[in-house]
């Protein structure tokens, strides 16, 4: 029965109203009236409707923000057909909305974090305050739970808001409406923000309860969210403030975050990659911290799987992302001793790359996706096998049901491998074979299912930490492309290879290119691979692409040894459309600048501040 209460605390979670107030107040679960707040029970019922919020995972119905594959999709992983969809390069109207429910269209999926909205972080003051005033009449464990999941949210809280705008008002106490001094103060700067961050999250790891009950959250959940947030941190410090000493400190706290799980054998590597996604029920996945249940009973479902189910659309995975897959010898393609390991198309590729290239993405050219390469990570393997009949519920419109992991262990694998490595790059101990071992090779050993077994697939060979040198990958980011830019640490770069293999369209990729400042990898015209797929023989394979209606259309890219040679279909010159695959009519993304990195604010904020005589600052560089 436990298996369902994230499923069943969905069900009832709270929409907030789209009032645009800096202060805009959440509908609340149970009143905070005087005599609220002095049971373990009453925390709890207040604290639940956040569940969904923060742990958002495929989201629900038709939702898509935070949501892998749809609210994950703008980043160099992905293209589509048309032009490519651009940075904002205007200041909005307004930015303070909190109604989650369809975001994906506009500004959430470029900046993956919070808006301009104070609402929830006005929740957990008023819960830290309460918690306060009854004090002496909770038990001691009982307060300091409580209090540690509170100032938990919190922080969980800023880090989005921060993520997102930089500098933001920080808030350690609710406030009432009359007091329009603090309510409408104007932005904290972010070192202060993260600063009172750091000791909410101290606080959690130290308080927390190991275990407060089945998909509850608990110390070592907060732990793998904590390890995630203070990673974007400690990069963003080093990467973007070249302040070492604020980097070793969220750096040292992710890293420490990461230990604490990493230290209870409880959790294991043990499932197929298939099954981290496409299963009914996780309960008994050993990898999975805490996971979002989904079940049609009550009413709780979501539409993810569908975009996986072969006959949706998709934009489609690029040329660049397919070619940081290693291959399964445990090296890049280009010095591979893999027979074909230098053939880029698709059915190849499944063949010879680690196995999560055949987890992730259909391994045969598919319409569906704007550039043939179509991903199928978020289903199991019975879904597309109804291609071209009738999906059952769980795998069309939005009634599907399987469940999303919310927090896993090779990401906090990873997370803790990566803090370590940036922190040996600043005088830190340094990494060894062992944490490898421990990490990525551990991640790398995952047991295949039987038809990645049948398709002769191969588990991929283990890092060897003396092996990751300046050659070991020609392709290595050497800083040279972008003016200011900075090269990539060997090791650090096949760390963050491993990030991408390992996270292909879930929570990861866009935020990882701002902390590490690389936003230009998404730059189509300096990274032409951002806008193509995979190789392809289309007279062979895709015939009915070459037909009359194609002619000026239908277009591939060649290397020339200057970058590509690009042919179009033009009614005689079947022969030579061999090539990796551009999508229809693309065309590449506007150029975006350093501002692209944080958000404006909208103009109705920045209105109403002066309307109540107040001054809100804008963004840096807007």
């Amino acid at each position: 029965m436990k298996k369902y209460i994230f499923a069943l605390l969905s069900a009832a979670t709270f929409i907030i109203s789209g009032c645009d107030s800096v202060l805009e107040r959440p509908v609340l679960t149970k009143p905070l009236d005087e005599t609220y707040g002095k049971t373990d029970t009453e925390y709890r019922l207040y604290v639940n409707e956040a569940y969904p919020v923060y742990f958002v995972g495929y989201n629900s119905s038709w939702g898509s923000a935070y949501a892998p594959l749809r609210g994950y999709n703008f980043s160099d992983d992905n293209a589509s057909s048309g032009k490519q969809t651009s940075f904002e390069n205007t200041i909005p109207t307004s930015r303070g909305s909190y109604n989650t429910s369809d975001l994906a269209n506009s500004w959430i999926t470029q900046y993956a974090a919070g808006n301009w909205n104070f609402a929830w972080v006005r929740k957990w003051n008023i819960m830290i305050d309460k918690l306060e005033q009854y004090k002496s009449v909770l038990e001691e464990e009982t307060y300091n739970h409580w209090m540690g999941v509170a100032r938990f949210f919190r922080g969980f809280e800023y880090c989005r808001l921060v993520e997102t705008f930089g500098d933001v008002p920080y808030y350690s106490k609710s406030i009432t409406d009359a007091d329009t001094d603090e309510m409408y103060k104007d932005r904290t700067p972010r070192n202060e923000v993260m600063g009172y961050v750091y000791e909410d999250f101290d606080f959690a790891l130290n308080n927390i309860r190991k275990n407060d009950g089945t998909q509850y959250l608990n110390r070592y959940i907060a732990a793998g969210f904590i390890s995630r947030l203070m990673l974007f941190e400690g990069t963003w410090q080093k990467y973007h403030k070249s302040d070492t000493e604020l980097a070793k400190k969220y750096l040292t706290q992710a890293k420490e975050a990461g230990e604490l799980v990493l230290g209870n054998n409880q959790w294991q590597i043990s499932s197929d990659f298939k099954s981290l996604f496409g299963s009914m029920d996780l309960s008994g996945n050993k990898e999975v911290l805490m996971y979002r249940h989904y079940d049609a009973g009550v009413s709780v479902t979501h539409c993810v799987a569908s975009y996986s189910n072969g006959a949706e659309s998709q934009g489609g995975a690029t040329l660049a992302l397919a070619k940081s897959f290693i291959c399964n010898d445990g090296k890049v393609y280009q010095n591979s001793s893999l027979a074909d390991a230098d053939n880029l198309d698709i059915e190849n590729m499944a063949k010879t790359r680690d196995p999560r290239f055949e987890a992730t993405f259909w391994d045969e050219p598919r319409i569906q996706a704007g550039t043939l390469l179509y991903s199928w990570k978020f289903i199991d393997r019975v879904g597309p096998t109804y291609f071209g009949g009738t999906y059952p519920a769980q795998y069309g419109s939005m009634t599907n049901t399987n469940d999303y992991p919310v927090m896993r262990l090779a990401e906090v694998m990873l997370n803790w491998l990566e803090a370590k490595a940036e922190l040996a790059l600043m005088g830190g101990e340094l990494v060894t074979q062992d944490d490898i071992d421990n990490t990525i090779n551990k991640i790398r050993d995952r047991p295949l299912d039987e038809t990645a077994i049948s398709k002769g697939l191969q588990q991929t060979r283990h890092m060897q930490l003396a092996e990751i040198t300046d050659n070991f990958d020609p392709a290595r980011d050497k800083g040279d492309l972008v003016a200011g830019d900075y090269a990539v640490d060997p090791l650090i770069w096949e760390i963050r290879r491993e990030r991408r293999m390992e996270f292909v369209y879930e929570h990861s990729r866009l935020l990882d290119l701002k902390r590490w400042k690389k936003l230009h990898y998404m730059n189509n015209k300096t990274y032409p691979d951002t806008m193509l797929g995979l190789w392809i023989d289309l007279k062979a394979e895709l015939p009915n692409y070459l037909e009359e209606d194609n002619i000026g259309i239908t277009t591939v890219a060649v290397p020339d040894g200057n970058g590509y040679k690009y042919i179009t279909y033009d009614g005689t010159n079947a022969d030579e459309m061999k090539g990796f695959y551009v999508p229809e009519a693309a065309e590449a993304r506007d150029d975006f600048s350093d501002r692209s990195y944080l958000a404006p604010v909208g103009e109705a904020q920045i209105n109403e501040y002066n309307a109540k005589g107040y001054k809100l600052t804008q963004t840096t560089l807007w």
